[in-house]
């Protein structure tokens, strides 16, 4: 097996050990991994992303936040150009949620591009879960999620026409959203 190949099953392995208690907040309560999978398989097959660092950055990237995880073991098991990309798109959960959103918009300019990459395709994955298995929020805060994306999303433009289309595209589906709550 090539050695980007089997880096990259490594994150998923990482990853999947790491979320394997946790459960998103759909109807179905999936299991969480399905959301970092779905980032490597969108950068991969929808955006035509290649770049190891930028896969397992992608199945890795909420393991400092939503787990124990530390950035010193994503080193040591990943490398320093790995741990830095997750590191880029980690939020401090010590500050409150307002403001790590408002970091978020002001940073995503300023990130590398392969944290640009792995921040548009969580979006991305973010607002399809939102359309067709969505936790059960009242409309206006998916549409304050959906807005708040945008504002995200327009900070990474240039980065990838094709995955930005396919963030255009579901963002235009907002009016879908109703309550669920």
């Amino acid at each position: 097996m090539h050695h980007d190949q089997a880096l990259v099953l490594r994150a998923a392995a990482f990853a999947a050990q790491r979320h394997r208690r946790q459960r998103r907040l759909d109807p179905e309560r999936s299991p969480y991994i399905n959301h970092p999978l779905a980032l490597a398989d969108t950068l991969a097959n929808l955006g035509g992303v290649a770049d190891p660092v930028v896969l397992c950055a992608a199945l890795l990237h909420d393991t400092v936040e939503d787990t124990a995880t530390t950035f010193e073991e994503l080193e040591l098991a990943f490398g320093a150009r790995i741990a830095a990309v997750v590191r880029e798109v980690t939020d401090d959960k010590t500050l409150p949620k307002a403001e790590r959103k408002r970091l978020q918009v002001e940073h995503a300019p300023h990130i590398s591009r392969e944290a640009q990459l792995v921040k548009l395709a969580d979006k991305i994955s973010n607002l399809g879960d939102l359309l067709d298995a969505p936790p059960p929020w009242p409309q206006q805060r998916k549409r304050d999620y959906f807005d708040w994306t945008a504002q995200v999303v327009a900070g990474l433009r240039g980065v990838h026409p094709a995955l930005e289309a396919r963030f255009d595209a579901l963002y235009a589906r907002i009016d879908e959203l109703t309550d669920s709550a």
